[in-house]
Order: C-alpha cells, then structure tokens, then sequence
C-alpha cells in the first residue's frame, strides 16, 4: 500500500468511498440535513475546491485502487479520514493519519468525530476535549491529538 498526494482524476472514486463508508457507519444515526450536509462536503466538486486551499489530501492506494483518504486542513484540523468498508481495521487509516501528521504545522492537531468514530480516534491517541455539538444536522464529539502522543504510539505499535 502506498500513500500518494491525492489527484484531480481521484476526485469522483474519493467521493465515492466517502459516501460508501458514510453510509455504512454513520447515515443512520443522522437526520436527513445531516445527510444532505455530507453529500455537499464529500461532493467531487467539493474536493476540487478546497484542493486549491490550504488543504493537504492524501490517499492510500494499493492495487491502482483508492482505499482511503485523509483531509488536514490548515496543516491543523483533520477534516476527512475514510477507509473503504472492505479495507477497515487492516492499519489503512493509521498509515494515511501517519502520513499527514507529517505535514502537521502545528503540535495538536483537532478533529470534530462522528460518534460512531470516536473509539477509533481514541486507538489512534485522540481525546476528547469537549462537549458532543452539531452543525448543519452533523453530531461530533471534538477531539485533539498531541503530536509527541502520537509518535509514542505508533513506535509502540512497531
């Protein structure tokens, strides 16, 4: 598997994984501005506009197909992390959430987690940092990761 800055002619498989792992772990527990809300966000056209911000994408790839994607924002907040269904718990995410805390510019990085998400953030070090919120029909629990927390733990899952 390898990790590679996502492309231009990635856009539509990427938003496609999106709303495929989406659907499966977390459509249910929205309401219906919830999911109208994260099919504008994991919109290909979407993607396309916040590659021309401040916005590191990367994706994992092996056997020429797209198996996840990261989004970190500002080289501070994580915005996206999706694996494909069929692709989770086989360290897809830990490798690409590897690779951008790489390009980090700051020591704790943020993420607003689904709920369902949470005990995945928390494997890969995050902690909670406030009460559950919503926005736009989406509920997350903030979280934050120290980077030097992190590095701790990915040595000693070597």
């Amino acid at each position: 598997m390898r990790i590679r800055w996502m492309e231009e002619r990635d856009v539509e498989l990427v938003s496609a994984l999106c709303m495929r792992s989406f659907a499966r772990s977390v459509a249910s527990t929205v309401s219906e501005e919830g999911l109208s809300s994260f099919s504008r966000v994991a919109d290909g056209a979407a993607f396309l506009g916040r590659m021309k911000a401040d916005t590191l994408m990367l994706v994992a790839e092996d056997d020429e197909a797209i198996r996840g994607v990261i989004e970190l924002k500002e080289g501070r907040h994580l915005a996206m992390l999706f694996v494909a269904p069929d692709h989770q718990r086989k360290g897809v995410g830990r490798r690409l959430l590897s690779a951008a805390l790489g390009h980090a510019r700051v020591d704790t990085v943020t993420v607003r987690a689904s709920l369902s998400s949470v005990p995945a953030y928390e494997k890969y070090g995050f902690e909670c940092t406030g009460e559950v919120g919503a926005s736009a029909g989406l509920t997350y629990q903030p979280m934050a990761l120290q980077r030097d927390r992190w590095m701790l733990s990915a040595a000693s899952a070597d």
